[in-house]
């Protein structure tokens, strides 16, 4: 089964992120959803979609939401030192940022990493996998 790590920021596009989750889940991959603080606000606005902050009962609501998929879901905080994709010897097949703040895009692209979604980047960066980012603001 693929790893594919997926986070959510506070960009405006929360939509795409879901979608984009319902397709990856769909085609049989495990997910790592990753999760801002910023990104649960962005859905309640923008999708009026409460995101809870327990990760386990966010990957139950999720779970629950595309039923029948075969892929698998667990979802991490942004603060989430320990989860797998924060590791160079555990990284996923691939990572995408969906949708990406340009503060996340920034963070990501001068090596920050103070957070468990830029380490995640950062991990992807130096093992050399493919690293994705959905910027709202696109074209960029």
């Amino acid at each position: 089964m693929k790893r594919i790590a997926l986070a959510w920021t506070g960009a405006s596009g929360m939509a795409y992120g879901l979608r984009l989750l319902e397709c990856l889940l769909q085609a049989g991959c495990r997910v790592e959803l990753l999760v801002s603080s910023a990104a649960r606000i962005v859905a309640k606005q923008e999708l009026d979609l409460v995101l809870p902050s327990d990760t386990t009962e966010l990957a139950g609501q999720l779970n629950a939401r595309f039923a029948g998929h075969s892929g698998e879901l667990v979802a991490y905080g942004k603060e989430e030192w320990f989860a797998p994709v924060a590791s160079g010897s555990n990284p996923a097949a691939a990572m995408i940022v969906c949708p990406c703040t340009m503060g996340s895009l920034a963070a990501i692209a001068q090596g920050l990493a103070d957070n468990l979604i830029e380490r995640a980047a950062d991990v992807m960066l130096k093992e050399k996998r493919p690293l994705i980012l959905v910027p709202r603001e696109t074209p960029f």
